[in-house]
């Protein structure tokens, strides 16, 4: 064999090899380039993002018949009326009429199709399809104070993560006539139907606003001349607390409590005694104490 020979190039039978991809003529790139990709489809279904680019909710649903009957005689934007066939007339004769003099569409329907729209919650017959909930802003919440001629009382919530304590403090910041309650927008629970279905309408009239910040948030309110109280297991015992005048109320995670750069802002903690085994509280029990202590002085006998 000579010296100089020289293996033909391609594979093993010798057959000459595959011109690689640029070893093609590039005269037709640009045509190439032109052509629909098989993978480009359009996306109609990315969700809208506010201003902070959190995703936003298309809608959502209002479950059971208070909840259902706040909604209906509020400002809140109503799609479509949903009632369980069977159901006595006398029962949701309320709803009937409010729905019929908004002219909104009723529909019935089986009660399968209630628990799927209500994700298997108790309806009690009833779902309205609604828009998605719509937030406060701060100083909405101070227009509803000074619409009451009352220095503003608010409720600061640290990531609060349960939709059922969101609605059962939702339900007693009504009831002690709480200004507004302050939220974060990530990292905490939003409004949703759980929340709603929990507060028993009060999500119709306690204004609820969302900060990016809360540490900022509440050095404006502090600004703004407001006293910012927070909890904690060491401070003053809160049957001592005098919320008259503006204050603001800090309740914590259910269980980090506040957090540390939260507490640097507050201007004084308070804290529920207790002498039984277990030494905290569910975090809407103790929003539910201390907000109508906070009520007890602010409407005194």
């Amino acid at each position: 064999m000579p010296s100089n020979y020289e293996k033909p190039r391609g594979n093993r039978d010798n057959k000459p090899r595959r011109p690689k991809r640029d070893d093609k003529p590039r005269t037709d790139r640009a045509k190439r380039d032109d052509r629909p990709r098989r993978d480009a489809k359009l996306r109609t279904d990315r969700p809208v993002r506010d201003e902070s680019g959190v995703p936003a909710p298309l809608g959502d649903f209002v479950i059971g018949r208070h909840p259902a009957i706040e909604a209906l005689k509020s400002d809140q934007e109503i799609n479509k009326v949903w009632l369980q066939e069977g159901m006595r007339a006398d029962a949701m004769k309320e709803i009937m009429d409010l729905a019929k003099e908004k002219g909104l569409v009723i529909q019935s329907a089986p009660k399968s199709k209630l628990d799927d729209l209500s994700d298997n919650q108790n309806h009690q017959g009833v779902v309205l399809s609604v828009a998605a909930f719509k937030y406060a802003s701060i100083d909405d919440m101070f227009a509803a104070a000074a619409a009451k001629d009352e220095a503003p009382f608010f409720l600061i919530l640290d990531s609060i993560e349960d939709p059922h304590n969101l609605g059962s403090i939702m339900r007693t910041a009504d009831a002690a006539g709480v200004h507004g309650i302050i939220i974060p927008k990530r990292r905490a629970v939003q409004l949703t139907a759980t929340v709603a279905k929990t507060s028993t309408g009060a999500i119709e009239h306690v204004p609820v606003a969302r900060v990016t910040n809360l540490v900022a948030a509440v050095e404006d309110l502090k600004k703004k001349g407001l006293w910012i109280f927070g909890t904690d297991m060491n401070g003053t015992d809160y049957r001592k607390w005098d919320a008259k005048g503006p204050v603001a109320l800090i309740i914590g995670n259910e269980g980090k409590g506040v957090s540390q750069l939260l507490k640097k802002s507050v201007d004084e903690m308070l804290t529920i005694p207790m002498i039984g085994h277990v030494q905290s509280l569910n975090a809407s029990v103790a929003a539910s104490l201390l907000i109508y202590q906070g009520f007890s002085t602010r409407h005194p006998f």
